[in-house]
């Protein structure tokens, strides 16, 4: 409540400071001083220029409390609803844009449509002697004043909103623990903040002082009104196209390095931590790169760091696993190993290798559940010990869903399941029958099986790795995906293939 009060007497001292110097100080004094009347007529000018003011005061102040109304019923109340915070925060933003409309309409038109319809009134009656024409220069000239008054205030509130913007934000998150982040909206680009700006600081004093200077002039010399603006509108011609250069130029010099950070900034939030932004500035630009740089490479370390602790828990994992039973030591890494060789035949990009490979690391995980008495049993298993190791991949699965934060965990969790689905759809858990069961499991059942196969047990030897080759070539199609065991043989049989010539020479 507090802010809020602030910022309203702050918006509304700007506001009053603004107008003062617009209407009162340029306008009175330029009217003044450059319209040669009497005293009374003098007194009849202001007169009409403080009634005008006071109707101007009055439509901008309803306008003003219109604009007003959302952030007030955010603020005022203790607590306020998601959508009223929103809103107050989305009308924020909009503010500074607000008291461009205010100002040019409410603002211009209350000042302006009394003010001439009075003049005329004056100028009928004679109460004041001038030119008709003088009310068109009289229009242009306020036209200068409120949008170099518009210009103003859009900067001042720009800034007055600030304060206000954290406690809406604050509010938002401690009563309703929500960001604005989705909120988040470009409302005036800075190419049109600049060349706006960059226009009216040119021209404004230029068209301002020749439309002065004409009404001076001619009353002092008598200069013909036509031959004057022929040489004005010369200088206000060359003022604007300058104006208008110069803030295309400056927009976008300052475009660029911003243009710059966001795509580098995009590449980073896709997860891209070795961007690097160019520094190719002269200005303090050149700081705000360098930052940014030493930014990305503090994540990127962070990164690197983080991957290594991921990686390191997945292998531990595999290893405690396999310490269970020392005479599959090295079970999930050597999967893991013929998995990955699986999945680069198959063309799987960088990333995805990297799943399957701690996908595979963790296949057996579910393990864990199954009794000793069971799991290092040197005999055949009967049917009801052999229903307990088949429930291991959901057991794994369940393991896996309880580690947070959940989605860490979620890429993992098709292949630990589905590793002992066969391809003809009699595996299990599920009975999932080809590409309905996933990618990652379906490999994995291939390297599963010939390190089984290959792999010394208490109650037998491990088979030969060409006759384990023979049977994967056997079972193409109903144990295993035909095409994935296929990679594999061809894999495996180039490398027997390489390792024979190499022994020849």
């Amino acid at each position: 409540m507090n802010e809020y009060k602030k910022f309203l007497r702050k918006m509304i001292a700007n506001y009053v400071m603004g107008s003062v110097l617009a209407v009162a100080v340029v306008g009175g004094l330029m009217i003044m001083t450059t319209i040669n009347t009497t005293l009374f007529q003098n007194l009849i000018l202001l007169g009409i220029m403080f009634v005008s003011f006071m109707i101007m005061m009055l439509l901008e102040g309803m306008t003003f409390s219109k604009h007003l109304a959302p952030i007030r019923q955010a603020l005022v109340p203790d607590i306020a609803s998601i959508e009223q915070l929103e809103h107050a925060y989305v009308q924020l933003h909009r503010f500074p844009k607000l008291a461009i409309y205010r100002i040019m309409l409410p603002h211009f038109l209350g000042l302006t449509i009394p003010a001439i319809a009075l003049v005329s009134l004056a100028i009928s009656e004679q109460w004041i002697t001038m030119p008709w024409y003088y009310i068109g220069i009289g229009i242009a000239g306020a036209i200068m004043v409120a949008s170099m008054h518009a210009f103003i205030e859009f900067f001042l509130t720009s800034i007055t909103i600030r304060p206000l913007l954290r406690v809406v934000k604050d509010k938002l998150y401690k009563q309703h623990g929500r960001d604005t982040l989705a909120l988040a909206h470009v409302y005036l680009t800075v190419r049109q903040k600049y060349q706006l700006s960059i226009f009216l600081i040119g021209v404004f004093p230029v068209t301002l002082f020749s439309l002065a200077a004409q009404i001076r002039l001619q009353e002092m010399t008598g200069i013909d009104a036509m031959q004057y603006w022929q040489w004005a509108g010369l200088v206000i011609g060359v003022s604007i196209v300058f104006s208008l250069c110069g803030a295309f130029l400056l927009a976008r010099d300052v475009e660029h390095p911003i243009n710059n950070l966001f795509n580098a900034m995009s590449r980073v939030e896709a997860g891209d931590f070795g961007v690097i932004a160019h520094d190719e500035y002269s200005d303090d630009f050149s700081r705000l790169i360098l930052g940014f740089n030493h930014m990305v490479r503090g994540l990127n370390m962070r990164d690197s760091r983080n991957q290594q602790l991921l990686d390191s828990y997945f292998a531990t994992l595999a290893a405690a696993l396999d310490a269970r039973d020392p005479y599959t030591a090295g079970h999930s890494q050597r999967v893991a190993a013929y998995a990955v060789e699986i999945g680069l035949r198959a063309g799987l990009c960088e990333y995805d290798i990297d799943q399957l490979r701690k996908t595979a690391l963790l296949h057996d995980i579910g393990k864990i559940g199954v009794k000793d008495a069971v799991l290092l049993k040197d005999g055949k298993l009967t049917d009801e010990e052999f229903d307990q190791i088949k429930k291991h991949p959901e057991m794994g699965e369940s393991i896996l869903r309880q580690v947070e934060p959940a989605d860490a965990m979620r890429p993992y969790l098709p292949g630990v399941r589905s590793h002992h689905e066969r391809f003809d759809g009699k595996g299990y858990p599920d009975g999932l029958k080809g590409n309905s069961i996933p990618l990652f499991g379906r490999i994995i059942a291939v390297a599963d099986a010939f390190d089984a196969m290959t792999s010394d047990r208490p109650y037998r030897k491990g088979m030969p790795k060409d006759r384990a080759i023979m049977i994967l070539e056997e079972g193409r199609g109903t144990q295993w995906d035909p095409q994935l065991a296929t990679l594999f043989i061809e894999d495996y049989r180039r490398k027997q293939q390489e390792l024979h010539n190499a022994e020849a020479q």
